[in-house]
Order: C-alpha cells, then sequence, then structure tokens
C-alpha cells in the first residue's frame, strides 16, 4: 500500500465532485487542481550578516520538508549596501505529496496558531487563478524550535492553481479547508 497524503484525498473525494457541480464541468480534467506552493522569505539585514541567509534555509527547509535554496541579488543597490549576486534570502517550491502535506500542516495546525486570527484574506487573487498570502511569523510551524529562532522573520506563500478564475481558485481551496474571511 503506497503513502497517499489527506489533503490529496479530500481533493479527490471532496472537492472535484463539488466543483463539478459548481461549475458545470463535465470532465475530470477540466476541474482546477493543484500545481506547486512556492515559499519565500526575505531576509533583508543579511546585507549584514551572511549567517542571516543561512539560518532562513535552515527553517524553510524545516518547513517545507526539502531542501530549500539562497536567492540572490540581480543587481547592486548602493544606498542599501547591497552588491550584486550577494545572497538575500530563501526560497523552496513545492509538488506534488510535499505540496499536500504542507498545505495540511498550514491549514490544520499553523494558521489556528496564529494570534487573533480571523481567517484568510480574499484579497489574495491574482487575476489569474492563484492565491498569495503572507505569514508574519515562522514559528507557528511546530518544525521550528522556538529557543533556538533568533530573529523572527515572515514569509510569503504563493499557491498555484490550473484555474482560469479567481473564483474557481477560490472555491478550489475553500473545498480544501482554507479557512477564508466571511464578507
Amino acid at each position: 500500500m503506497s503513502y497517499k497524503p489527506l489533503l490529496k484525498t479530500k481533493y479527490e473525494e471532496v472537492a472535484i465532485p463539488a466543483l463539478k457541480e459548481k461549475f458545470g464541468y463535465k470532465n475530470v480534467m477540466q476541474v482546477p487542481k493543484l500545481v506547486k506552493v512556492n515559499l519565500n522569505q526575505g531576509v533583508g539585514a543579511a546585507v549584514n550578516d551572511k549567517k542571516l541567509v543561512d539560518a532562513a534555509i535552515d527553517e524553510m527547509t524545516k518547513i517545507a520538508g526539502q531542501k530549500a535554496l539562497a536567492t540572490i541579488s540581480k543587481k547592486a543597490i548602493s544606498n542599501f549596501k547591497l552588491r550584486e549576486k550577494m545572497p538575500i534570502g530563501a526560497k523552496v517550491t513545492m509538488r506534488k505529496d510535499a505540496m499536500y502535506d504542507f498545505l495540511h500542516r498550514l491549514i490544520s495546525i499553523a494558521l489556528p496558531r496564529v494570534r487573533d486570527f480571523q481567517g484568510l484574506n480574499v484579497k489574495g487573487f491574482d487575476g489569474r487563478g492563484n492565491f498569495n498570502m503572507g505569514i508574519t511569523e515562522q514559528i507557528i510551524f511546530p518544525e521550528i524550535d522556538i529557543d533556538k529562532v533568533n530573529r523572527i522573520t515572515g514569509m510569503d506563500i504563493t499557491i498555484v492553481t490550473t484555474a482560469n478564475t479567481d473564483e474557481e481558485c477560490l472555491e478550489l481551496l475553500k473545498q480544501l479547508g482554507f479557512p477564508f474571511k466571511s464578507k
């Protein structure tokens, strides 16, 4: 018996029938699906301290469950003391089972740990069926040991789908259990 993420099972058994009914899809291949999840963390103070990028890469690797990469600057900006090709952040892209596992942990564990959480903002859609959200503290993830964190930083999460419109993407994410604010 092979491993199948819980959120993937929920997508197949709950989301696909609900989306077919709501939008009138004739074929299962028309139903929007998740493609990838990108995590991005900019470390602005990395110009002065290179160890902050290493710490960010280590934390992102723990959160995502796969190796994170350092992002490098594309051009020099003298006002920020930034040189070209200098490491300034961390990123990781998850697909398939790793993506479903991460999203399940985000929905069921991390987001409920956010202080005064009222729900996700529905204005995070980009017009092409993708969703963007920001997290202000990386310590909401249980993989991060708060005693070993030397700096609390945030990150951006981008969820890329095959949906053509924001309405389809919103309905897909609602069916998967994303807690959106009620209007």
